[in-house]
């Protein structure tokens, strides 16, 4: 990667196949999504937590589709799409996994087609859930979408220290 870079090129390429360029700003439809979210309560009454890093992965990613699968550097890629609103009936979840990383929760997406749940915390981390656990993908947007991307092996969360 070059010094100023922001992605390693194989992740930039990926992202601009999608629609992603720098400086990408989706602002209304951001909204659309927060507002969405903020009017929907679970039937035991669990809202979504919105803030300010997840509307500004929103604004900056929603929306692309990467449908890379195969071989990755170090485990099968798969494909993902960044769609808060796939996570529209997931508060609980979203919920019971932000009270042991002691920090919010908002939807960011899902991997293999509804197989797994993009999740961002209020620091602006991502974490995917899936039938066999929660997964850490990266400090920042930047490094979770390299790790998808580039089939890096993401870590696996076993207690609230593993995340911070």
């Amino acid at each position: 990667m070059a010094p100023d870079a922001r992605f390693p090129a194989e992740v930039a390429s990926v992202l601009a196949k999608a629609g992603w360029f720098p400086g990408r700003r989706q602002l209304p439809q951001a909204e659309r999504w927060a507002d969405a979210l903020a009017g929907y309560s679970s039937a035991e009454g669990h809202r979504h937590a919105l803030f300010p890093a997840a509307m500004e992965a929103w604004a900056e990613f929603g929306g692309l589709r990467v449908t890379l699968e195969g071989a990755g550097r170090q485990q099968a890629r798969t494909p993902f799409l960044l769609d808060p609103m796939v996570g529209l009936h997931q508060p609980r979840t979203l919920a019971d996994l932000g009270r042991c990383l002691e920090l919010p929760l908002a939807p960011l997406g899902e991997e293999r087609d509804g197989q797994a749940l993009l999740a961002i915390d209020a620091l602006g981390r991502v974490h995917s859930l899936d039938h066999s656990g929660e997964w850490f993908l990266g400090q920042t947007m930047d490094q979770a979408l390299s790790t998808l991307i580039l089939g890096l092996t993401p870590e696996r969360l076993r207690s609230v220290a593993d995340a911070l």
